[in-house]
């Protein structure tokens, strides 16, 4: 049994949710062994332990996109944040703020743009799908730089949803799903109480003040599958890039040739991510993905990574693969979800605790000190 902050966080979310909302965020596509290697094949990266190097001094700051991070990492967007904790993007993002890292809203988040960006003491950055309602997309980018808005991450991997049969299964959809939503929230008194209830409204925060009615729960998984769009090319981001003023990510990369077009498109970043295992089963962990994509555009553009990262020792991992910075998803919602901002403080906290250590036992005093030079020889193969 694997013991470590997150999966204790995973174990209390999975007590304190109702079925429908834990095994949404815990599963992924198809027979789920993408999701599944991208935490093993990222535990299995060996790296060189080295002694008698003075570490007495060493920081866990960098730059990003013109801010100072405390540590090369920030919250990832996340749909339905809200439906974990009660109005769960607020304290994610109150947590981030604190800890001096960057929090990224969800397109189809449960607060909107005008409810986070206030609670936060730094600049919120926001994550926007390629939709066949190309108004919404043009509200929301007006809306998100109106709040102040500083970096915007564009997911390209999701043109149609994921095969996700848990979601049939705990209720998420499915025949009957609302009446098996309900029977398992009366059955999760405190999240009833505590989010069902003092939670409200539960609402796609950013769609319904766009469409000026309230979209409900029910209305999620048919909203997204009418309006993602499968026709979506290169062609269909030059006006946001002409449009957004500010930095631009390319969240959903996996190969080096994308990532080459990432590039020639202008892009001042890409995520190498599969979607956390949720979208196409059987391609690549982000770890394997990651040491390619760093050969082929590596100071070329800024290189974010998710998937799989649980620690602060998976931090180190992806950094020393070739990442600048990572974003968290799984790990700070299971927080969330077991004890709200107090637990995505904790959880980072201990994350910070967790790359001093591996730092000091590597010999790397800054984060530019981590590099291929930190993997052992016989470190897993990946690429």
């Amino acid at each position: 049994m694997i013991i470590s902050a997150s999966s204790d966080y995973r174990a209390a979310a999975e007590r304190r949710l109702p079925p429908f909302l834990f095994h949404y965020i815990d599963g992924g596509a198809y027979s789920e062994y993408t999701m599944k290697r991208n935490t093993d094949d990222l535990s299995q990266i060996a790296l060189r332990q080295r002694v008698l190097r003075n570490m007495s001094s060493l920081s866990l700051e960098t730059r990003l996109f013109n801010e100072t991070l405390s540590m090369p990492v920030a919250l990832g967007p996340v749909g339905l944040t809200g439906m974990y904790a009660r109005r769960g993007e607020v304290q994610a993002a109150k947590a981030a703020s604190d800890a001096g890292i960057p929090f990224t809203l969800s397109t189809v988040s449960v607060c909107p743009i005008e409810e986070v960006a206030p609670a936060m003491s730094r600049p919120m950055w926001f994550q926007l799908y390629v939709l066949r309602d190309r108004g919404f997309m043009r509200n929301a980018l007006e809306r998100a730089k109106a709040a102040g808005c500083t970096t915007l991450v564009f997911t390209v991997d999701m043109p149609t949803p994921g095969a996700r049969y848990r979601d049939a299964h705990s209720g998420m959809s499915g025949p009957f799903a609302a009446s098996r939503r309900y029977l398992q929230s009366v059955q999760h008194p405190r999240w009833a109480w505590d989010v069902g209830v003092l939670g409200r409204p539960h609402d796609l925060g950013n769609v319904s003040a766009y469409l000026g009615k309230p979209t409900a729960l029910e209305d999620y998984i048919g909203w997204l599958a009418k309006n993602f769009d499968p026709s979506i090319s290169w062609k269909d981001l030059e006006w946001i890039r002409d449009f957004w003023d500010g930095p631009m990510v390319i969240k959903g990369i996996l190969d080096p040739e994308d990532a080459k077009d990432a590039v020639r498109f202008g892009a001042d970043g890409i995520v190498v991510s599969n979607h956390g295992g949720r979208q196409l089963d059987g391609v690549l962990s982000t770890a394997r993905a990651m040491p390619a994509i760093a050969d082929a555009v590596k100071g070329d553009l800024t290189l974010l990574a998710d998937s799989g990262i649980r620690n602060g020792l998976d931090v180190v991992r992806m950094l020393a693969l070739g990442a600048d910075t990572v974003l968290l998803g799984r790990a700070f919602i299971y927080a969330l979800a077991a004890h709200g901002q107090q637990g995505v403080e904790n959880l980072l906290t201990l994350i910070a605790n967790e790359m001093r250590v591996a730092m000091t036992l590597t010999g790397a005093k800054s984060v530019s000190d981590i590099s291929r030079e930190l993997l052992a020889a016989n470190h897993l193969l990946v690429g």
